[in-house]
């Protein structure tokens, strides 16, 4: 009996929990190794549990251990380089083949219904397809990644309509391009993405680890993400949890209301995370603002620390510390807790009627919810406030992004004379001008 009512009392203080995330999206990356876990069969059943209580499941299926064994039993060598597996033509087909035999997997667990087991009567309807659009990683550092790539878009409206008629979304870490290529892509990306993009309201990362651990052994239950972030630096996590914590804090730093680390290895610890006050792994939060606003002089270290990475791949023109002062009143900024986070610039030629848009770049982690887009409206107002009719760029990785939002490519005749003596033709910039 006391078992009993230790049941009911828990069952009673779990509803609250239940109707706050009923009619709720969670997104939830299920590892390789997840699935090789004794509890895995443990975890199918709180899935359809979650299912059964109303929540909107988009699970993000892993397959590392899988791929790092079929590569084995073929003689293959796996290359890992930046936390991506390189992935050269003669190994697609191994990544492909295990990466479906865990979906199959995955699929007909969730697929049960065997009387007297807690999937009696769950009736799931999973969905899986081309709903990850994906691009090549291309060569960095004169590496070539092969068919290993990165997330351009997800399908969010077509998940969307899955999910409205009671489907459960599987995604796999294959991503597809419009030239009709397949691409491996990392887990923790295609997870984090899908919960941006589908506006989630939590990221769910399944790792090894119960959680972030503080130095004396005790288990964070929350962490503002500024606290993630300082632990990240620190360094002393294994490569996995690092991964999967760096995952959680650039959700919520796009607006992904909660993200949790959650291990696999304990029975329930879904569930326990979910519907109990004490949890059992470590949610990341953030309670943060930014503001997009003109820069001042206190400014230029962040943007700095923004635009160096870039100018030191070439995306960007290398400018001083110097010249950044003098014509930081070129300058917008978005500014998200006291840190630049992005930025642009905008030089006027008057006389021309003309504006030169220059240096925008939106920091890595904080790509994604249009910020780019805020700081191109934030110039194309500053411009018209100056009364100029035109604006104008040089780009030379860039050139979609601007023509998805209006701009037209054009000559070097039709810059202003002092910029056209400027060109640097090693360089061999498009160029791209908008009417305002």
């Amino acid at each position: 009996m006391p078992d009993e009512l230790n049941y009911v009392d828990w069952f009673r203080h779990s509803s609250p929990y239940i109707n706050a995330h009923r009619g709720k999206t969670f997104v939830i990356l299920i590892p390789g190794e997840a699935i090789e876990c004794p509890h895995f069969s443990g975890i199918i059943h709180d899935l359809a549990l979650l299912d059964s209580l109303g929540i909107r499941l988009v699970l993000v299926q892993g397959a590392r251990p899988q791929i790092d064994r079929a590569l084995s039993n073929h003689h293959l060598t796996s290359l890992m380089e930046d936390g991506y597996r390189v992935t050269p033509q003669d190994q697609l087909l191994n990544v492909i083949q295990a990466s479906a035999a865990v979906r199959v997997q995955l699929e007909a667990q969730l697929s049960m219904g065997v009387s007297n087991t807690p999937m009696a009567g769950a009736r799931l309807k999973v969905c899986s397809g081309n709903y990850v659009i994906a691009r090549p990683l291309g060569v960095v550092d004169g590496i070539d990644y092969g068919h290993s790539g990165e997330v351009r878009r997800i399908d969010t409206e077509a998940i969307f309509r899955l999910l409205e008629d009671d489907n459960m979304v599987l995604l796999p870490h294959l991503g597809f391009s419009p030239t009709g290529e397949v691409f491996n892509l990392k887990g923790e990306e295609v997870a984090v993405q899908a919960a941006i993009q589908l506006k989630a309201d939590k990221l769910i990362i399944f790792s090894e680890e119960e959680g972030i651990l503080s130095d004396n052994g005790a288990l964070y239950s929350e962490l503002l993400a500024k606290d993630a972030e300082a632990i990240l630096k620190q360094n002393s996590l294994s490569s996995t949890t690092h991964s999967a914590l760096a995952a959680c804090v650039q959700a919520v730093r796009q607006h992904v209301p909660r993200a949790h680390l959650i291990s696999y290895n304990e029975n329930g610890g879904l569930l326990r995370e979910l519907f109990t006050r004490e949890g059992a792994g470590t949610m990341v939060d953030e309670d943060s603002y930014e503001q997009l606003r003109s820069a001042n002089i206190d400014d230029v270290g962040g943007m700095m620390a923004l635009l160096t990475p870039l100018e030191e791949k070439g995306v960007l023109v290398r400018r001083s510390r110097e010249l950044l002062e003098n014509e930081v009143n070129r300058f917008i900024v978005i500014e998200r807790d006291g840190a630049i986070v992005a930025c642009a610039a905008l030089y006027p030629f008057e006389q021309e009627n003309a504006g030169e848009l220059a240096c925008l770049a939106v920091s890595p982690d904080y790509r994604g919810l249009n910020r780019g887009e805020r700081l191109l409206k934030g110039i194309e107002q500053t411009a018209k406030t100056l009364r100029l009719s035109t604006i104008f760029l040089l780009t030379t990785r860039t050139a979609h992004w601007f023509i998805e939002r209006g701009f037209s490519e054009t000559t070097l005749a039709s810059l202003p004379a002092k910029k056209q003596a400027l060109y640097n033709y090693q360089r061999n910039s498009k160029i791209f001008a908008k009417a305002l």
